[in-house]
């Protein structure tokens, strides 16, 4: 159980550096004054909201707390908590801003570049964290009891990737169209 749980932690992260990836790519292109697609962009934003935010670190969250209530409970710590809520605040802000982009109003292209290289920079800081501290700590959680708790515990937030997975589903196929792909733009 445990192994499932943090693989997929692990498995997520693979995805989400793939997109931090793609990311990377647009504001390169942005600081020479190439075009980008926007829409891609807002599409990975979108993807970071509805499965990373809304599924993702809330099991980390729940293991998190499940891990310092019964094994630490002296070192209690909202750091994992509060990363991932400036996560959040960060992507509902360049989420308006591609929006407005997409709705033909001005953004400043100087402004989307800070606030893409900031998005990149603090994601993967907060996947480094999660990988060199958090996870290497829930790993020596061996009580099989423990991961049965915290698999029901996680039951109302584990959802299907709507990315990175095998169903049909259509939900980010420009994204997933992409990513599958030798497209430059």
């Amino acid at each position: 159980m445990e192994i499932t749980m943090l693989a997929r932690l692990n498995n997520d992260h693979k995805h989400i550096a793939i997109l931090l990836n793609i990311l990377k790519v647009k504001y390169s292109r942005l600081e020479v004054g190439e075009a980008v697609n926007y829409n891609l962009i807002r599409d990975i934003v979108e993807y970071m909201q509805s499965y990373a935010e809304h599924s993702h670190h809330p099991l980390e969250d729940i293991i998190d707390s499940y891990y310092m209530a019964k094994y630490s409970p002296e070192a209690r710590d909202e750091k994992l908590a509060k990363e991932h809520q400036k996560l959040t605040e960060f992507s509902a802000s360049l989420m308006a801003n591609l929006n407005l982009i997409l709705s033909d109003v001005v953004v400043s292209r100087e402004q989307l570049i800070i606030d893409l290289k900031s998005y990149v920079a603090e994601q993967e800081e907060h996947m480094v964290y999660e990988n060199s501290t958090i996870f290497p700590l829930w790993s020596k959680m061996t009580d099989e009891e423990d991961w049965k708790n915290i698999q029901q515990e996680c039951s109302l937030k584990l959802i299907d990737d709507p990315l990175f997975n095998d169903d049909d589903n259509v939900l980010f196929e420009e994204l997933r169209e992409y990513i599958n792909s030798d497209d430059t733009d």
